[in-house]
């Protein structure tokens, strides 16, 4: 690990992450910074087969796969990811790309049992360089949420069509779950909507019902993760 600690590393949760890309260069600048933050790099693989040994091996926190890997480098890494979700839903994945893969990425959401899955992440590349960028999605894909990238997320509202399971929410509750599928909290959908809070929570509490999600062991926070999951994997 890097001697001097970046000054965000004494206040987070150290993740151990296993990295996975073909690119010596672009492995060995995220390893450091990562490191530098107080993460521990649990193994760095070059190909997908190392990748899933990897995770098996070392159980991390968090796995950042490139989805094009050798031999073919179309999308090893993504069909790793897949796997990886399957048998071990607990560990988050941070996919990188350079260019968008839309077409695969319900697979991915689908993969595992959604109240046991970590959290998981898609950025494009380009974006991915400064320090203070890769420390802070790496922070909130290992706590168990979503980064997803911003044109990614255009991309899917702009071709996703409602699955049935959708088609009974008015079109002020589609605005909320979709402004939940971005992230935003309940007072800041209550500021983005120009309504109350309790208005919102009643929205919230309305899209659980028409989706079937009952209230379980971990309740809102299990719910709402679940909505947006569906949200995300609708079909073409």
């Amino acid at each position: 690990m890097s001697a001097g600690l970046g000054p965000r590393a004494a206040r987070r949760r150290a993740l151990r992450i296993v990295l996975a890309d073909d690119d010596p260069v672009y492995l060995r600048g995220l390893a450091t910074i990562l490191e530098d933050e107080g993460h521990e790099i649990t193994a760095r693989a070059g190909e997908a087969h190392g990748l899933r040994a990897a995770v098996a091996d070392t159980a991390p926190d968090l796995a950042v796969i490139d989805i094009r890997m050798p031999p073919t480098h179309t999308l090893e890494g993504l069909r790793a990811a897949v796997d990886i979700r399957r048998a071990h839903p607990g560990v988050s994945i941070l996919l990188l790309s350079k260019d968008m893969e839309l077409t695969h990425l319900r697979g991915l959401l689908e993969a595992g049992p959604a109240a046991a899955a970590g959290g998981l992440g898609y950025q494009l590349k380009s974006r991915v360089t400064g320090a203070d960028f890769v420390t802070e999605v790496v922070d909130e894909v290992g706590a168990g949420r979503y980064a997803i990238d911003g044109d990614i997320q255009r991309a899917l509202y702009r071709t996703a069509r409602r699955r049935d399971h959708l088609a009974d929410l008015t079109g002020q509750q589609l605005k909320v779950l979709e402004l939940m599928a971005r992230g935003l909290s309940n007072s800041a959908l209550a500021a983005r909507l120009s309504i109350s809070k309790r208005t919102v929570e009643d929205h919230v509490n309305t899209v659980f019902d028409k989706l079937g999600l009952r209230p379980e062991a971990k309740e809102m926070y299990d719910r709402r993760v679940r909505a947006v999951l569906m949200y995300l994997a609708s079909d073409d």
